[in-house]
């Protein structure tokens, strides 16, 4: 795991949650072969950019393939191992990663079931805040969908639409959902990131921190 910067109260109670597929990686309908997950260029370095300023970075993510039988728990695991493992190879991490196996009508039960945790329901964000004990108050969710920017509305937080994935396709319809509007339209997650971190006035930090690191490599 890369090294943190000390905590700073500007940044205590900050958390970005992030999309999976089309925000992190690149969108595949259903995903279900671990040679597809491909890292979307800047995304590590998105998620670098969170490490370095000790902010939580979540992963939340919708999966109903599991409850229409395409895959199986074990292999969204799998994916999840696979996508760490990429991560780390670039110096980066998620805190956690939450997903939502459910469908309110397709497949059978327990699967099938009007969840609490399926986007843009904001049971996983809840989740998340009660494990790793998370503010709401400087918290953002990034995602390629409208849904994402709803469950940003209803989980409080501010919600960033990146247009990598469907993303493109769903800003034409935001001039149809007058309550669901983003506070920030990103081209890809690394833009999105930069975004957020100049909305926290965190750059100073990781500053301080880049310039720590070269003396330490110094001779």
């Amino acid at each position: 795991m890369a090294n943190h910067l000390p905590d700073k109260t500007i940044i205590q109670k900050a958390a970005v949650f992030l999309d999976r597929d089309g925000t992190i990686i690149e969108e595949v309908d259903y995903l279900d072969n671990i040679g597809q997950l491909k890292l979307i260029p800047g995304a590590a370095q998105a998620i670098r950019l969170l490490n370095q300023t000790a902010i939580p970075v979540i992963m939340i993510t919708n999966q109903s393939g599991v409850a229409r039988g395409y895959f199986s728990e074990s292999l969204v695991k799998q994916l999840h191992q696979q996508l760490n493992e990429l991560l780390e190879a670039k110096s980066a991490y998620l805190d956690a990663i939450y997903y939502c196996p459910h469908h309110p009508t397709a497949g059978n039960p327990p699967y099938r079931q009007q969840c609490s945790c399926r986007k843009p329901n904001p049971g996983m964000v809840e989740q998340a805040i009660r494990d790793l004990q998370l503010g709401k108050r400087h918290s953002f969710i990034v995602g390629d969908k409208l849904t994402d920017i709803e469950l940003a509305r209803r989980a409080g937080a501010e919600g960033i639409l990146v247009l990598t994935g469907y993303g493109e396709e769903q800003r034409k319809r935001l001039d149809e959902t007058e309550n669901v509007q983003p506070a920030y339209i990103a081209t890809d997650l690394l833009q999105a990131i930069q975004w957020v971190i100049s909305r926290l006035s965190v750059q100073p930090l990781i500053n301080e921190f880049n310039a720590k690191q070269s003396k330490k490599m110094q001779p």
